[in-house]
């Protein structure tokens, strides 16, 4: 071999062209971490969220005027809805309305939630009871509490214990089941290193179980606000002197439909406020669990 041929490079030699041995040009962005992240939603401000939903609302009205403006049959606008909701309050209609499905509606959830959630506890942490609880909650789920108001009239009258009766059903069971789910939920390696550590199993259950449920717990408990809700109107409509429901009956008899509609208002703005209210509870409890 010649001189000549020891003094060419070795890639010169193989073949390899040059531009093999550079680094690769890569595509924009494709070695940048952070541009193969998905892009996350920037959190809004408590006061931003607040004006989107007055805004929401304002524009619900605004359409909600303007289909009663353009004349569609029988549909009153806020207007008119407005003035009889002030002539219900001046003459204290409302408030008594207002008072009687609040009253019922509040006593039927929170006998159903009390009662509810002791036995989610134990329908999750036994497996005795489990299989002693499970098969009436998933018999009751199936039957509507609505199609228990007969029954329960028929059985107990037409006085407040029956109507109170099936909302604390309606309530039950929708918080039963949640409170079992959040408990069944709860991951297994915290409640092993909570024995790792020492703990007890009433201090699994106190110190672990229990606010790792709490979520779900809300959950139904909202849930089943909602179902009390609808329970309450719908046995007001059937048998009642009082209440919102009662109201509901009595203006569709008179085609009255401002006062329906007031009645309608009223119920979601209620339902709205305890909503939110269980929101805030929610918020203080799950201060531990992040959120979006």
């Amino acid at each position: 071999m010649s001189s000549a041929d020891t003094s060419v490079p070795r890639r010169e030699r193989t073949g390899t062209p040059p531009a093999a041995t550079a680094t690769t040009p890569s595509t924009p962005g494709a070695g940048s971490t952070k541009a193969r992240q998905p892009r996350r939603e920037k959190k809004l401000s408590k006061s931003a969220m607040l004006a989107i939903n007055f805004g929401s609302v304002a524009a619900g009205v605004g359409l909600w005027a303007l289909l009663a403006g353009i004349g569609i049959q029988g549909l009153p606008g806020p207007a008119e809805v407005a003035t009889r909701a002030g002539e219900m309050l001046a003459d204290g209609t409302l408030l008594e309305s207002i008072g009687a499905s609040l009253g019922r509606v509040l006593t039927g959830f929170l006998l159903g939630s009390l009662l509810a959630i002791p036995v989610g506890f134990l329908m999750g942490w036994y497996t005795v009871a489990r299989g002693i609880i499970e098969p009436y909650v998933q018999f009751f789920r199936t039957v509507p509490p609505l199609a228990i108001i007969p029954l329960v009239m028929v059985t107990l009258g037409i006085g407040e214990v029956p109507r109170i009766l099936v909302i604390f059903l309606a309530a039950f069971l929708c918080c039963v089941v949640s409170t079992f789910q959040g408990v069944v939920g709860v991951d297994k390696t915290l409640i092993n290193a909570a024995r790792v550590l020492g703990a007890n199993s009433f201090t699994v259950f106190l110190r672990v179980v229990v606010p790792a449920s709490s979520p779900f717990i809300l959950v139904g408990m909202r849930i089943g606000l909602g179902a009390a809700w609808a329970t309450v109107v719908a046995a007001e409509l059937l048998a009642a002197q009082s209440g919102l429901g009662f109201l509901m009956q009595q203006a569709q008899l008179f085609y009255d439909l401002p006062t329906i509609f007031v009645s309608l208002i009223c119920i979601g703005v209620l339902g709205l406020l305890m909503d939110r209210i269980l929101l805030a509870i929610e918020a203080r409890l799950t201060r531990w669990q992040e959120r979006r």
